[in-house]
């Protein structure tokens, strides 16, 4: 007599990610490999101080280039495809703004941020988990959001919902595993890192531009990555 497996690890099984063939991960990687160089190469002019023109053209190739590398993954889905791309494009709106001077230019390039992080909260909500509640390692944004509002929330004013909406990316993108969660917590680090350059009276980081950028880089192509490769996300072809 043949009993099956439990509810739960039926559903557990259901929510797995399914691996994709090793031909089309190959493909895969191919679609991403100009996001990863061009990455590269916006680093080395970073570190390099090539000069503003040159990181600025850099970093404005970025997410289309991941734009691109989701449109050539042929996502099964439409509607993870449309989540995803109107992410990248609100997150190279926010790239935009901030590369303007002033202060009302780097509101609004927060504000595209914050949509950017609005459309990634209802992509994750609209996947399936990788278990029924929260990994208890997401609690750490918890405690990284009351630190952070004690530390900067007298300049953070109006933009304490933006931080909001962050923690709630990242903690949901802790509940996908894997190079998602990767990616969500690497956003945290960016935006810190980045608050705390605006914010912090007396902060003073050498190595500043370069941790927000490579940590931001790699947190867009390790989510873009991560969602395409779940149960059912991508065809590549």
């Amino acid at each position: 007599m043949t009993r099956s497996a439990p509810p739960r690890v039926r559903d557990q099984a259901a929510l797995a990610p399914e691996p994709i063939a090793r031909a089309d991960h190959r493909r895969l990687v191919f679609a991403f490999a100009p996001y990863a160089v061009l990455s590269l190469v916006h680093l080395v002019v970073l570190v390099g101080g090539l000069g503003a023109a040159p990181a600025t053209v850099t970093k404005l190739l970025l997410m289309p280039a991941l734009v691109v590398a989701v449109v050539l993954a042929r996502p099964r889905s439409r509607s993870t495809a449309g989540l995803l791309v109107a992410a990248i494009v609100l997150s190279w709106g926010g790239d935009a703004l901030l590369t303007a001077p002033g202060d009302g230019w780097f509101v609004a390039g927060l504000l595209s941020f914050l949509a950017a992080h609005v459309a990634y909260v209802v992509l994750f909500l609209r996947l399936p988990a990788a278990g029924r509640r929260l990994p208890w390692w997401t609690l750490a944004y918890v405690a990284w959001f009351a630190a952070f509002l004690t530390l900067l929330a007298p300049g953070l004013g109006d933009l304490l919902i933006p931080v909001a909406v962050l923690g709630t990316m990242a903690g949901l993108a802790g509940g996908l595993g894997g190079l998602v969660a990767l990616g969500g917590a690497l956003f945290v680090v960016s935006d810190s890192v980045l608050a705390l350059g605006r914010f912090l009276p007396g902060y003073e980081f050498a190595a500043h531009d370069l941790v927000v950028m490579s940590t931001y880089l790699a947190a867009q192509g390790l989510i873009a990555f991560g969602v395409l490769t779940r149960r059912g996300s991508a065809r590549v072809r």
